[in-house]
């Protein structure tokens, strides 16, 4: 049997300990070859050319050509070849990355903080990076970019087999819509959330796999960029119409009845799907709280997180919306959904927030005939 063909990655950082710890991080594993290093965005551009590499890591901040003007050249020369930055866990990292997201960079990690020794710090890069980048690459065809494989649940209640649709067909009324996104996911939720009106008659809560003080930036830049109101959760908000609560980061965020009202919680237990926040937990507690009356939708994202949730709330009767492969960065989240029959709809990006309006719609009408009644 040939051997696997490796992945072609090439380093770019100033620094050198990092670009040594980087190398060897990724030299650990047989499918990955570091086909070079560059100290300097200049220099990654011409080495790009000559190395060809199936994927790049660059760092953001960076003398003479720092990370984002690199990134921006080398997506005008080569659009599509995967980028993850290398990001530091403070306020300026988190907003620098923002940034590099919007100007197309596929994802991101960030640099060691905290780590007792070298080997701690050589674990966390591997752990961070190494899944990433065999789904932006080996893995961008289908959920074979989930890096920990979990067999499928044998229990599927009343499987369907979903069918790929552009329909904007309104599926019933709701009271709550759940979105799960991880790799990619900021840009499609901002290309959706921009879409919608400020008096969106349903209430919107948001998982995307971020760490803390990313998940702050990323729901003030989102609403400061939609009409309706988009902030990070904080535990005892309301759960009400025309407002986005997102996970914040390292937090699990939940639903809970309050007497008539819905109320987030926020809670640090343990990650699920080896992350925290977790979808699978938020759906959960979707399922329970609303049942039939809400609709999941399931983004682009690395991994399986999700999959677990969707059962409860299709058992529930709720409805499901995935992406699709053709507009996802990484099918893995929503393909791994698909695969199970549980989507009701696998659509395309810009047919997401249509979707989504036709079915708030259909709330709003209900609504106003019932209040129509009750006059």
């Amino acid at each position: 049997m040939p051997p696997s063909p490796t992945i072609k990655v090439l380093v770019v950082d100033d620094s050198v300990v990092v670009r040594r710890l980087v190398t060897t991080a990724l030299s650990s594993d047989p499918e990955i070859e570091v086909v070079g290093t560059a100290s300097s965005g200049r220099l990654a551009l011409d080495k790009i050319g000559q190395l060809n590499p199936d994927l790049v890591t660059l760092d953001i901040e960076m003398p003479d050509m720092d990370g984002l003007e690199t990134l921006k050249e080398l997506r005008r020369r080569h659009p599509k070849l995967p980028v993850v930055m290398f990001s530091s866990l403070t306020e300026r990292g988190a907003a620098i990355t923002l940034d590099a997201l919007t100007f197309g960079a596929n994802d991101y990690v960030c640099k060691p903080a905290k780590v007792s020794s070298p080997d701690e710090a050589m674990a966390n890069v591997r752990d961070q990076l190494i899944p990433k980048i065999k789904a932006l690459t080996i893995g961008r065809s289908g959920p074979a970019a989930v890096a920990r494989p979990v067999a499928a649940s044998p229990v599927l209640v009343r499987r369907r087999v979903a069918m790929p649709s552009t329909s904007i067909e309104p599926i019933g009324p709701v009271e709550v819509i759940a979105i799960g996104a991880s790799t990619g996911g900021p840009d499609a939720l901002a290309s959706i959330l921009s879409k919608l009106p400020a008096d969106f008659p349903v209430p919107i809560v948001i998982v995307q796999h971020m760490p803390p003080l990313f998940t702050r930036l990323f729901a003030q830049r989102l609403n400061s960029g939609c009409q309706i109101t988009v902030r990070e959760a904080r535990d005892g908000d309301l759960v009400e119409p025309g407002t986005v609560l997102i996970a914040p980061g390292d937090f699990h965020l939940s639903l809970r009845r309050d007497g008539l009202a819905v109320r987030a919680v926020t809670h640090q237990e343990g990650p699920e799907n080896w992350v925290r926040p977790a979808v699978d937990v938020l759906f959960r507690s979707v399922a329970e709280v609303y049942g039939e009356r809400a609709l999941g939708v399931v983004l682009t994202g690395m991994g399986q997180d999700g999959i677990r949730g969707v059962e409860r709330l299709v058992g529930a009767g709720a409805q499901i919306v995935v992406q699709d492969e053709a507009t996802s960065v990484v099918w893995g989240m929503p393909g791994v959904v698909a695969d199970a029959g549980l989507a009701h709809r696998i659509l395309p990006l810009v047919d997401v927030a249509p979707h989504v309006m036709a079915v708030a719609g259909r709330t709003r009408t209900l609504a106003s005939s019932r209040a129509g009644v009750a006059r």
